[in-house]
């Protein structure tokens, strides 16, 4: 393969991941990563520090857009990065020191059976074509973390409120370890924090952690670029590539049903699972 086949296969490799990414709020490395590793070989510190990248690229290509839309909370969302900043700092430090001591492979493997328990109760909740209205705490009250937008299935305006932030920033905290670690944005546990925890409806929570995923991301690519493990000949093309198709999910987002969005985040979430455990193992 010369390089100019490979810097199209990576460039389509960010177009498909942005894409998925921008629907679902997984930031796009949910694709990357893996593709990287088994397809092109790429070792898994620089497969991370690459997975990071296209996470800002879906995160920078897709904000703008559901801020115009009204369906990114930014107050929300930069709520939780309180928690989530910090846990990517420490997620990729992690990393740094783990593939020295090449115990990475294990820590996929947890990550997978982690990720695959959370589908039952993700499909217990698929039926449901709205979240149940959430009761605000007294954090949610005092910062008036409550929002509206405007659906376009149902041509009405939904009004939403967050509801209990405590575990909400345990997750969101969580989430900036795994997104640090492993590189793929963290993107499952925001939207979980989001939408189970503080009662943000699909679409929102979705928006809102494609913003979040942008300044995880940003931290964590950080600790790898300084460890020497984003390489900018694979991290460049599959960036591109990336925020082309996330500008594309961000358009069809909100023409979409929340049910149908959950719907196409539980298959993306068992796709991960499983693919992060064969990793773990070898396998591939």
């Amino acid at each position: 393969m010369d390089l100019l086949d490979f810097v199209l296969l990576l460039v389509l490799t960010g177009v498909i991941a942005g894409l998925v990414g921008s629907l679902t709020g997984l930031g796009g490395a949910v694709v990357a990563l893996p593709v990287l590793v088994i397809a092109f070989g790429v070792p898994f510190p620089e497969a991370a520090g690459a997975g990071l990248l296209t996470v800002l690229a879906t995160s920078s290509a897709t904000g703008s857009a559901y801020v115009r839309e009204h369906l990114s909370d930014l107050r929300i969302g930069m709520f939780l990065e309180i928690a989530t900043v910090p846990g990517a700092l420490l997620g990729a430090t992690a990393t740094v020191f783990l593939v020295h001591a090449r115990l990475d492979d294990a820590l996929l493997v947890a990550l997978g059976v982690v990720l695959l328990a959370l589908v039952p109760g993700m499909i217990a909740r698929g039926h449901l074509t709205f979240t149940e209205p959430a009761e605000p705490d007294d954090v949610s009250r005092s910062l008036g973390l409550e929002g509206s937008y405007f659906d376009e299935r149902r041509r009405e305006r939904v009004r939403y409120v967050a509801g209990d932030t405590r575990p909400a920033l345990g997750v969101a905290f969580g989430a900036g370890i795994v997104a640090g670690m492993f590189g793929i944005g963290g993107g499952v546990f925001k939207v979980l924090a989001l939408e189970r925890f503080l009662g943000l409806p699909m679409k929102v929570a979705t928006a809102t952690s494609n913003f979040m995923i942008g300044v995880t991301g940003a931290a964590g690519a950080s600790v790898l670029l300084i460890a020497g493990f984003v390489d900018p000949v694979i991290g460049g093309p599959i960036a591109l590539g990336t925020a082309v198709g996330a500008v594309g999910g961000a358009r069809l987002l909100p023409r979409l049903r929340n049910r149908t969005v959950r719907w196409l985040f539980i298959p993306v979430l068992v796709v991960l699972g499983v693919e992060v455990v064969l990793r773990g193992f070898g396998v591939g």
